[in-house]
Formats: structure tokens, C-alpha cells, sequence
């Protein structure tokens, strides 16, 4: 007779949702990434035209408004990418707190598996020592006597 883990579907239902947590994580986590990617294109071209209008300051008004409106453009697309990190960052922090709770959930089962399949194998060594016990004894009663 094998050992019968009796919450095996519950374990096997806690390691599926694990396993969704951590490909939520990833998600989230390639989500940040990709933001943070965005935030630093942006800060760049900023940084670019910023440079471009101190580097030529006899601009005629009209290239002067078209490379103002740019650079303001550039700042607003940098608050609303910083805002899309943020939320971005707090996803990443829910899916890792949910990936934790969801190992841990795991653990405490595979925990109480490992303890029930020691106790089973300490019982199951004990049956066969009782077994052998008793076998010593009715051979023992059954020797003849000399």
C-alpha cells in the first residue's frame, strides 16, 4: 500500500494558482520594465531638444514656438509615462504580494504532506515490526524443546 495524500487536488489547485501568480508577476514585472523604457525615451528627446535650443539661440519665432510646443509636449508625455510607471510599479507590487501569498498557501500544504508521509512511513515500519514480532514468537513457541 502507497502513501494517499488526502488534499493532493487541493495541492495540486494551489500550485496552478502559484503558477498564475508567477506569470501575473512576469507580466507586471515586463510592464514596469517597458514603462521605465518609455520613461527614458521620453527624458531623452527632452534632453535632445533642450540641448538643440540652447545650442541655437538665434532662432526665428516660429522655429523658436515649434521647438517650444515640442519640448512642452515632451514634458507633458513625461508626466503621463512617470503616472503609467507608478501605476505600473503598483501592479508589480500586487502580483508580487499575491505571488507570496499564493507560496505560501503552497508550502503549508506540501509542509503537511511531508508530516503525514513521515508519520505513514513511521506507522508502516511499525506494523512491519509488529509483524516480525510476532512471527519471532510463534516460532519461538513452535521450537521443540530440548
Amino acid at each position: 500500500m502507497s502513501f494517499q495524500f488526502r488534499m493532493q487536488k487541493i495541492l495540486d489547485y494551489r500550485e496552478q494558482l502559484e503558477e498564475e501568480a508567477k506569470i501575473s508577476f512576469a507580466n507586471a514585472k515586463a510592464r514596469v520594465d517597458q514603462a521605465q523604457s518609455h520613461v527614458t525615451t521620453i527624458q531623452d528627446k527632452l534632453e535632445e531638444a533642450v540641448q538643440k535650443s540652447q545650442a541655437n539661440p538665434l532662432m526665428s519665432a516660429a522655429e523658436f514656438w515649434v521647438n517650444d510646443n515640442y519640448i512642452r509636449g515632451l514634458q507633458d508625455d513625461l508626466e503621463a509615462a512617470l503616472m503609467q510607471l507608478k501605476i505600473a510599479e503598483e501592479v508589480r507590487k500586487e502580483a508580487q504580494k499575491l505571488l507570496t501569498l499564493r507560496a505560501i498557501d503552497k508550502k503549508m500544504l506540501v509542509k503537511l504532506k511531508e508530516r503525514q508521509h513521515a508519520t505513514w512511513i513511521h506507522e508502516e515500519k511499525l506494523k512491519e515490526q509488529h509483524f516480525n514480532d510476532e512471527i519471532a514468537t510463534i516460532r519461538y513457541k513452535k521450537a521443540p524443546a530440548c
